[in-house]
C-alpha cells in the first residue's frame, strides 16, 4: 500500500517517458518529496526495434481500435523490460505514448495502462496524468514545468531561466526561481513553442531510411528557403496566447512545404521551422530569461543549437553545462511528478496548461489493484 514517507529522503521514485519522438522509453530515478530534489538515482533506456516503432507510427492519430491496442502492447513491453532493471523503488512514474492530443475537442489520449505495469512490477504506478487537466478546461501540456520549478532552484538559479525541450515537439518552461512554490503567481509560464524533431526525423525516414539528421550534418550542407519559413510562422498557432500546446501532427504540412527541396535544403529549412518557432515564443516571457536550457534530442543538433543561438537574445546552452541530464529529464519529471500525485500537490495549473485552477493530475494504481 503507497503510504507518506516522512524524513529528508522523501521517496525513491522511478520515472518513464515515451515521447513523440518514438525512439524508446527513458527510465531515470529522482530522490524527492515532490517538492525538493534530493538528488538524482540510476538511468536505463530501452529503444524501441524498427517493427515496435512502425507500430507506433501507425497508431498516431488513433484513439482506440486495433491499432491503439496493439500501440498500448508495445509500450507496456518496452516500459516493463527497463523498468524491471531498478530496485528499492518506492512508487513508478508512468507516462505512457501520446497517440492523439485535442484539447479543445476530443481530449487526449496516452496508451500504455498503469495497472497492468503495477501487478507486473509489483509496485504502485501512478499514471493517467492528462486527462484530470483537459477535463478541467486545461490543455494537458506541457507537464514538466512544475519539475522544471524544482529544477531551478536545484541549480540554484538567481534569475529568470528557460527551459526549452526539443523533442517530437517543442515546449518551454519560463521559471521565475525566486518564488516559493511552482503554483505561486508569477512563478511559471509554459506551451508548446512548435514541431521540433518529429518533422525532421519524418523526413529522414521518407527520404534517407535514416532516424534522424544525426548531429545536423545534412542541415548543415543546405539552405533555408525562406518561403517555406514565412509560410510556416503565418501559421495561426503562433500568434495565439499561450498557454497552448500541439499534438505531434500538427505540423505535419510542414513536410510538404520542402517536399521540392532537396535533402539537405530540406531538412536547412525544417530545423530552421523549429528555431523559428522558438523565437516567436520568447516576446510571451513575463520577463528577458537569463539563459536558455536545452533539454531533449535536439540539443545534439549543433546547426539547430546555432539557429537558436542566433535567434535569441540570450545564451543558449544544453542543460549538462548546469549538471542536468538533458536525456533524461522527462523521466524524472514523471518520477517527481508522480510523488506529488502522492502526496495530493498539484501537477499543473493556469500558467502552465491554462486549466481553470490547480489541479493534481494522475491515478494511483496499486498491485493488487
Amino acid at each position: 500500500m503507497l503510504r507518506a514517507k516522512s524524513g529528508e529522503a522523501g521517496w525513491t521514485a522511478l520515472g518513464a517517458m515515451s515521447g513523440t519522438s518514438l525512439d524508446g522509453v527513458d527510465a531515470a530515478v529522482v530522490e524527492t518529496d515532490g517538492e525538493r530534489i534530493f538528488g538524482f538515482g540510476d538511468t536505463g533506456y530501452r529503444a524501441y526495434r524498427d517493427e515496435e516503432r512502425a507500430v507506433l507510427n501507425a497508431a498516431l492519430g488513433t484513439w482506440a481500435g486495433a491499432k491503439a491496442e496493439a500501440a498500448a502492447e508495445v509500450v507496456e513491453a518496452a516500459h516493463i523490460e527497463v523498468l524491471q532493471g531498478f530496485n528499492g523503488i518506492d512508487l513508478v512514474g508512468f507516462h505512457g505514448q501520446t497517440l492523439a492530443h485535442e484539447p479543445r475537442g476530443r481530449g487526449t489520449c496516452q496508451v500504455g495502462d498503469g495497472q497492468n505495469l503495477a501487478r507486473t512490477l509489483d509496485l504502485p504506478v501512478v499514471w493517467d496524468f492528462r486527462s484530470a487537466d483537459v477535463q478541467l478546461g486545461g490543455e494537458g501540456a506541457p507537464l514538466a514545468p512544475f519539475f522544471h520549478f524544482a529544477c531551478a532552484k536545484w541549480i540554484k538559479a538567481q534569475a529568470p531561466v528557460c527551459f526549452l525541450n526539443l523533442g517530437g515537439v517543442g515546449n518551454i518552461t519560463w521559471v521565475d526561481p525566486s518564488k516559493d512554490a511552482p503554483e505561486n503567481e508569477g512563478a511559471l509560464l509554459a506551451f508548446d513553442t512548435g514541431p521540433a524533431n518529429a518533422p525532421i526525423n519524418d523526413l529522414m525516414r521518407e527520404r534517407l531510411g535514416l532516424d534522424c539528421d544525426l548531429d545536423g550534418k545534412i542541415a548543415l550542407n543546405g539552405e533555408v528557403e525562406t518561403g517555406a519559413l514565412e509560410l510556416f510562422l503565418a501559421e495561426p498557432y503562433f500568434a495565439r496566447m499561450p498557454p497552448k500546446s500541439l499534438d505531434r501532427n500538427d505540423f505535419a504540412e510542414m513536410v510538404g512545404l520542402v517536399r521540392e527541396l532537396s535533402d539537405a535544403d530540406a531538412a536547412a529549412t525544417l530545423t530552421a521551422m523549429c528555431a523559428a518557432g522558438v523565437a516567436s515564443a520568447m516576446p510571451h516571457c513575463p520577463a528577458p530569461p537569463k539563459e536558455v536550457l536545452v533539454t531533449g534530442g535536439g540539443r545534439h543538433n549543433p546547426v539547430l543549437m546555432e539557429m537558436l543561438q542566433v535567434s535569441l537574445d540570450c545564451p543558449v546552452r544544453p542543460v549538462e553545462a548546469v549538471g542536468l541530464d538533458g536525456d533524461m529529464l522527462e523521466a524524472q519529471a514523471f518520477a517527481y511528478l508522480a510523488v506529488r500525485v502522492a502526496r495530493g500537490l498539484p501537477t499543473s495549473c493556469p500558467t502552465t496548461t491554462g486549466v481553470r485552477a490547480l489541479v493534481g493530475g494522475g491515478v494511483v494504481s496499486e498491485p493488487q489493484g
